[in-house]
């Protein structure tokens, strides 16, 4: 697996001290979005189809601080838009170094080469380069050519410079198994530290709703991949065997979407990294005031085909927790990737989409303004 012994042991222990505290509910990554400005308009996100006054705000050092502070995770993974165009990002970094955190910068690698002299190597620190399969595909998926080549250069620079490089893969429904296994075979090649890759999430902003995976055809995907790579032994994944095993459609689990909670320039994002239907002032609030139990499989409409590692993989963790001995049977043997799978959650109880993203949007815009104009204010007034 591609998480080094220090990651593993110092996250065990934290989540072994949460159980032993008989909590029901923590975190275990901060997904930070510090800006939602990008450098590509990539088709199955959406997010740069913000307004510019939204596309132009930030979280500042002191913003990014408090966030980690107030939840205390472990792990922030630094996501976007484009992480590279935050002027502050290497404070940013270097502040979370400081507080023992690991930390995965996600970026498209478009300006990595140019901004990598602001970054020291570090064992709690990782460049997650995006990479959604080989050239073609990769290429298709950020709707501009030559990409895949700058992002494959920037992870041998890195690598010659010491850092830790991992990619992060999203997939589609016409990704194709042997195609994707040659892939990260490729990867392999290039001595990445770790791997992570989900299934697409249909964001409801993003302009491609058409090649979004539902859930028998995610299990059958990644059935097919992992059979190529000895039940995902071959590759150094950078995460749980059991959420691979999730993948392959052997478990059926219910999402711990506060297990990856989501500070963005929005606020705390309810209910998770994935869906935007409301946002908390704090960490505290987003805890304690979400209905967490209208959300997740079976609960609501959008969450219907989702199995996307933010959602997942925190339930994956707990289930290595509860049973050591069958993740660890998992891990020797592999992902099964064939016979029978988990009866998977039902969805007729499910309660049908609402959507409210406008309105937040509307909302954000209307305090942009307010606070321009009480700005100008001040200024006249000196």
């Amino acid at each position: 697996m591609g998480i080094p012994l220090l990651q593993a042991a110092r996250i065990g222990a934290y989540v072994v001290g949460q159980h032993l505290r008989r909590r029901k509910r923590y975190p275990l990554v901060l997904m930070l979005e510090p800006l939602f400005r990008c450098n590509l308009a990539c088709a199955g996100c959406g997010k740069i189809d913000y307004p510019d006054p939204i596309l132009n705000q930030r979280l500042s050092y002191d913003d990014c601080m408090q966030a980690i502070d107030e939840c205390g995770a472990p792990v922030v993974s630094i996501a976007g838009g484009e992480p590279l165009l935050h002027k502050e990002m290497p404070q940013i970094v270097q502040g979370y170094l400081e507080r023992k955190k690991f930390v995965i910068l996600c970026t498209n690698a478009l300006l990595l080469a140019k901004k990598i002299g602001d970054y020291k190597p570090h064992p709690a620190f990782t460049w997650s380069i995006h990479l959604d399969g080989n050239q073609a595909m990769h290429d298709k998926s950020v709707c501009q050519r030559g990409v895949y080549e700058k992002a494959v250069e920037a992870i041998r620079l890195a690598k010659s410079k010491g850092f830790r490089v991992s990619i992060n893969c999203t997939l589609f429904n016409d990704a194709d198994p042997a195609q994707v296994a040659g892939f990260l075979d490729d990867m392999k090649a290039l001595g990445l530290d770790g791997i992570t890759v989900s299934p697409g999430y249909a964001y409801e902003r993003a302009p491609d709703q058409q090649h979004f995976l539902n859930r028998t055809r995610t299990k059958e995907l990644f059935r097919g991949i992992l059979a190529r790579g000895k039940g995902g032994r071959a590759w150094p994944f950078s995460q749980s065997t059991m959420f691979l095993n999730f993948l392959a459609g052997n478990e059926a689990y219910h999402c711990t979407p506060w297990g990856n909670p989501t500070r963005t320039v929005f606020g705390w994002q309810k209910p998770c990294y994935l869906l935007g239907e409301g946002y908390a002032k704090t960490f505290r609030e987003l805890m304690e005031d979400t209905e967490w139990d209208k959300y997740g499989v079976g609960n609501y409409e959008k969450c219907a085909d989702c199995m996307v590692h933010s959602g997942f993989e925190a339930t994956a963790v707990q289930d290595t927790l509860r049973h050591p001995l069958k993740a660890l049977a998992v891990t020797m043997r592999g992902v099964r990737t064939e016979g029978p799978m988990a009866e998977d959650i039902p969805l007729d109880r499910q309660r049908p989409a609402e959507y409210v993203f406008s309105g937040h949007v509307e909302r954000k815009l209307a305090e942009v303004h307010s606070a321009k104009a009480a700005s100008k204010k001040t200024m006249a007034a000196e």
